[in-house]
């Protein structure tokens, strides 16, 4: 079985921070959102992996991938260009798949309990294709499944109004090369899209049984910025963190720390895990780091509270405040206006900013 995941798009939820990069490398935890998905597929057995780039980012998602040596993989690059819908980039790995089955994975997720369930699932079975589902609140704005009793698919609807189920496709699959046939006669939805939810259900259509599995474990697509600080504090919760850096006399720490070996704690600073710190980043005096945060590389913080958030790295921040529940961009800063004058704010804010003053 090969692995097809899919790191296309605009990433337009996440916009500022996405004007400069791919989504999929935002981190979560200190590592690029990407690299979950291809441990999830790794520990699902699947160790070919094609990886569907867009028009953006490419060169940045390469830079971190590589031949997928260093994840103990192996992955092909694929080119879709324009993002046409999930179907469409499914299509793209045609070739790459071949006569093959494969996952597809979109690269913005992340999954607590991992897709080995819904791979073994699939492959006990004779299926068309195989779907992860979860229970979600508001399942008017996802694709919805109807499932009978063994767990087989018998509907999916895209976006219901009257949904049959609180079911939702939550981003993870696996195909038999059928699903290629169904994929080239699809006409594009209202949005313009080629979607998988139509795939799906032509495969449904044709006689081909469509296997489920419902998550139980969190998962989250990582698209806006609550998400991300949502996945962060999910992540941290569940990760083990260690200290290899320096923690100087006088300062204080508790929790489950990760502090990287050239990352410094100096006196006078306060961190309370679970926090993530990385290479060449230092906490000062007068600083506070709460729970739930995950500092970057090359930091520095200094007579600042923070909790609850993501600095991605490269920033000063050094104002006397608080900062909770923030996303701070590569080499945002924030530092003190106190010696200025006239008083006020000073602000250069991007395009899709959001600020809570």
């Amino acid at each position: 079985m090969k692995g097809v995941l899919l790191s296309g798009g605009t990433g337009s939820r996440l916009r500022p921070i996405t004007h400069t990069g791919p989504k999929q490398l935002v981190p979560v935890a200190n590592r690029p959102v990407l690299e979950y998905a291809i441990e999830d597929l790794k520990e699902a057995g699947v160790t070919e992996i094609g990886v569907i780039l867009g028009n953006k980012g490419r060169d940045k998602i390469q830079e971190l991938l590589g031949d997928g040596s260093r994840y103990g993989v192996e992955i092909t690059y694929i080119v879709q260009g324009e993002p046409l819908g999930l179907a469409h980039a499914a299509g793209c790995a045609r070739d790459f798949v071949g006569d093959d089955d494969f996952v597809m994975y979109l690269g913005d997720n992340i999954l607590n309990s991992g897709i080995t369930e819904l791979v073994e699932s699939f492959e006990a079975g004779d299926y068309g294709a195989g779907i992860a589902l979860q229970e979600v609140d508001n399942p008017q704005a996802f694709g919805i499944a109807d499932v009978d009793d063994a767990g087989n698919v018998t509907q999916l609807i895209e976006k219901p109004d009257d949904p049959p189920t609180n079911l939702a496709l939550i981003g993870m699959y696996v195909f038999s090369p059928a699903v290629f046939d169904a994929i080239d006669d699809l006409e594009p939805s209202w949005r313009g899209e080629l979607e998988i939810t139509d795939a799906i259900q032509s495969l449904l259509d044709a006689g081909h049984e469509i296997d489920s599995h419902v998550v139980t474990g969190w998962w989250k697509d990582t698209g806006k910025p609550e998400d991300i600080l949502e996945a962060n504090r999910l992540v941290l919760e569940d990760s083990e963190l260690k200290i290899e850096g320096t923690v100087a006399d006088g300062a204080e720490t508790t929790g489950r720390i990760e502090l990287a070996e050239s990352a410094t704690i100096e006196a006078g600073a306060v961190v309370r895990g679970p926090v993530s710190i990385v290479e060449n980043t230092t906490i000062e005096e007068g600083t506070y780091v709460g729970p739930y945060t995950s500092i970057g590389p090359d930091c520095t913080l200094r007579d600042i509270h923070i909790e609850n958030s993501v600095v991605i790295g490269d920033s000063e921040i050094t104002a006397n405040g608080r900062i909770v529940d923030s996303l701070l961009g590569q080499s945002a800063n924030v530092v003190s206006a106190d010696d200025l004058l006239p008083e006020g704010r000073r602000l250069v804010v991007g395009e899709n900013s959001q600020l809570k003053l």
